[in-house]
């Protein structure tokens, strides 16, 4: 049986995130500076002759129709007859952090049954698929670090200089939905040009603008707050990142890196998710489409 094992699906921070619109069929218009963390799920995906798609929780218990298996068979309408497939994951990415955890499980998933199932289409008939599946899917699909606009189709990507995070991940999570849906988010935020983020230095990168979903978010969830105030605690300026709880900060330099790694960050409240993580210049499987494009 052809398999592939260890498969990485990289979680994703909002460098910033502006709302500059809505459109008429209620999708907003963003724009945000994507960019790839090694905190990560992993994939073990095996083919199956019999058209069966099933899906192995190796860690934390997934929903019964997670994003992989709509991913999955979203794909597998195009394979020959027969194809099918066995997914195992191990989730470490927190849900409802505004990560992408889910997003970059179903553009991996779609990247390895490609491959798996020989189909061998181009990225951007895969991208195609992954819109559907969500708005970050073609992002992790692309694998590179990118500047991001319309509802999140029109990706850019750019060089980020390497840099050290810490994010925190509180145990209570968000409903984008519900911060979208928020009479008080600011929607009229004034367009930004990529050059004004990319003129920056690798410290001015994480204070180029704001993530306007934070005060709404704040609103609805303290404990985005209580983890900006811990970082805070840490001698770390946070914000959150997405439309999810968790919040990040960057480590400015190598000297206080060194220092961080002598933080102890165990004290965190319980349940909570924190790690310390270095940002990816790639995706590990960027180029696993038919035809790649940068």
């Amino acid at each position: 049986m052809k398999a592939l094992y260890d498969l990485p699906a990289p979680a994703k921070l909002n460098l910033f995130l502006h709302i500059t619109g809505r459109r008429p069929d209620g999708f907003h218009l963003l724009q945000s500076v994507f960019m790839l963390i090694d905190w990560c799920d992993t994939l073990h995906v095996a083919a199956r002759s019999d058209g069966q798609l099933t899906r192995e929780d190796l860690t934390t218990p997934l929903p019964a129709d997670d994003l992989v298996l709509r991913a999955a068979r979203a794909l597998q309408a195009l394979a020959p007859p027969g194809a099918g497939a066995h997914i195992g994951i191990a989730k470490q990415i927190p849900a409802q952090a505004g990560m992408g955890g889910g997003s970059s499980d179903a553009a991996t998933c779609l990247l390895a049954l490609n491959r798996l199932w020989g189909l061998d289409l181009p990225l951007p008939a895969l991208e195609a698929i992954g819109l559907q599946l969500g708005a970050d899917v073609p992002f992790f699909l692309r694998g590179h670090n990118a500047w991001v606009e319309g509802i999140g189709e029109q990706i850019t990507p750019i060089e980020l200089a390497a840099a050290e995070v810490v994010v925190a991940k509180p145990t209570e999570g968000l409903d984008t939905k519900a911060i979208f849906s928020a009479p008080d988010l600011q929607r009229d935020k004034l367009p930004a040009i990529i050059s004004g983020f990319a003129a920056g230095s690798a410290l001015e990168m994480f204070n180029f603008g704001r993530n306007d979903l934070q005060p709404v978010a704040q609103r609805l969830c303290p404990a985005v707050t209580q983890a900006i105030e811990w970082l805070g605690t840490k001698g770390l300026k946070a914000r959150m990142t997405g439309s999810g709880s968790a919040v990040f900060a960057p480590v400015a330099s190598a000297a206080s890196a060194a220092e961080l790694q002598e933080t102890d960050l165990s004290d965190a409240p319980q349940g909570w998710s924190v790690r310390h993580c270095r940002n990816l210049s790639v995706h590990p499987l960027a180029g696993w489409a038919g035809s790649d494009v940068s």
